[in-house]
């Protein structure tokens, strides 16, 4: 009869010796091999009559070891499934060599294999304490806004000259030498920018240019740096490269525009925030303000979705089975990795498990699960977001494209873990210790690039 030892061989690293008789699998063996008799097709035979001397001959061993196998991989899993064993990964075999199967000679046998085990420990909720940023809504981002929504739902004209920062430019760049010819096989790429994304000492020489003219310009001071970054990335060049900042184009204007500003009418009002019923330019402005704050509001929760990630991840304390972790890490890919290359990932790959295993056991401990139907309304929100759509009612169509994604396991298994996870984090912040905090949105900013998670 099969049977199933198990001996610990290290940090959370037990070695489980599955051993199998020659009378658990010698009947199995038999049945498999007359079934391949009644459907091999082998020239010369009827099928089903091939002779069982032939097809034990030719696919005996391989059925043989199949059905060894088969045995042994199935005591293994119902021995994990009746001791509840909580392992990492699959278990890893060990010593077992499968040529010393041999049909001609049926034997008892012994595999042995190796099994990370997961941690137990602790986790105290109501110790975390956080910083809650309350970002100070400024005048100035009042007006920056108001201004980005005048432009974008202006009107295009098209003036006959550059009269200021504002005006749109459609223009062919053209690479040439330091002599103004072009160079051929140079670089050829159309764009359109602002007058504003020049540096300033390149505008004054825009200003009264009309369609068909040119300008000569150095990528490296034509431009500052985040907008000469920018460019260079359009025209396919290395943002990093002193060289390719150097080089010379020649800028043919072939269009001037320029936004005429919406006005603030209440038409506009209901275009940018329709069904609010604003009246006034006041009432326009409070509902921007809200807007802002409620966009911050939901930047200062990421923030402290952040803060309880690294305090979890940092002050947890955890064991694993390092080597076992290793070995899996090494040879559990598809291509197998070497050992200057796990050591160099293992460190990475133990915080994402660690991170795992927190966030799972949170998750079972408050049962937090994803309805269908919020899948299939993060999809409907997320291609209104693409569009730039207000109302859902507005396209009918949306319905099918719902249908489509929810028929996408890829896509449902994703956005069900992205769900998933935000239920947790807003779960934790309402049981961690928040301070709060008042700070710019500058310095707000700057927080904001430690958000690992």
């Amino acid at each position: 009869m099969a049977t199933v030892t198990r001996e610990n061989i290290g940090k959370l690293t037990d070695k489980l010796i599955v051993k199998v008789a020659k009378e658990d699998y010698l009947q199995s063996f038999e049945s498999s091999l007359k079934k391949y008799a009644k459907t091999a097709n082998i020239s010369g035979f009827r099928k089903g009559m091939v002779p069982a001397s032939l097809v034990k001959k030719m696919y005996g061993q391989g059925v043989f070891s199949d059905e060894v196998l088969r045995l042994v991989e199935k005591q293994l899993q119902d021995y994990m499934v009746q001791e509840q064993l909580d392992i990492f990964a699959q278990p890893l075999p060990l010593e077992n060599d499968a040529r010393m199967l041999d049909m001609n000679n049926p034997a008892d046998y012994a595999f042995a294999f190796e099994i990370g085990l997961k941690p137990a420990f602790d986790l105290h909720i109501s110790d975390i304490k956080v910083t809650r940023y309350v970002i100070q809504v400024t005048e100035q981002m009042i007006n920056e806004e108001v201004e980005r929504l005048t432009t974008r739902h202006g009107k295009m004209t098209e003036p006959e000259a550059v009269s200021g920062d504002n005006n749109v430019l459609n223009v062919e760049f053209t690479e040439v030498d330091k002599d103004g010819n072009a160079i051929e096989g140079g670089l050829i790429k159309s764009n359109s920018l602002l007058v504003k994304y020049f540096a300033e000492s390149v505008r004054p020489e825009l200003i009264g240019k009309k369609k068909d003219d040119t300008i000569t310009i150095q990528l490296s001071t034509a431009f500052d740096e985040k907008e000469r970054e920018w460019v260079i990335g359009d025209l396919g060049l290395n943002k990093d490269s002193k060289e390719d900042a150097d080089k010379l184009f020649k800028l043919l204007i072939t269009k001037v525009g320029l936004v005429e500003k919406a006005e603030m009418t209440e038409s506009f009002f209901e275009t940018v925030y329709p069904g609010r019923s604003i009246k006034t330019e006041e009432e326009f402005r409070n509902a921007v303000k809200v807007e802002i704050e409620n966009y911050y509001a939901a930047q200062s929760s990421n923030q402290v979705h952040d803060q309880i990630y690294h305090h979890l991840t940092d002050h947890t304390t955890m064991d694993f089975p390092e080597s076992f972790l290793k070995r899996w890490l090494k040879d559990g890919s598809e291509k197998q990795k070497t050992d200057d290359e796990t050591e160099k990932e293992y460190p990475s790959f133990v915080n994402q498990l660690k991170w795992s295993l927190i966030s799972s056991k949170l998750i079972n401990e408050n049962k937090i699960t994803v309805d269908p139907a919020e899948i299939r309304q993060f999809a409907l929100n997320q291609i209104a977001g693409y569009m730039g759509m207000q109302n859902l009612d507005e396209a009918p169509w949306l319905d099918e494209y719902a249908n489509r994604m929810m028929k996408d396991q890829k896509f449902v298994e994703e956005t069900y873990m992205k769900l998933q996870t935000e239920k947790l984090f807003r779960l934790v912040e309402q049981q961690v210790q928040a301070t709060e905090e008042s700070i710019s949105a500058e310095d707000f900013a700057k927080k904001l690039h430690h958000h690992h998670h």
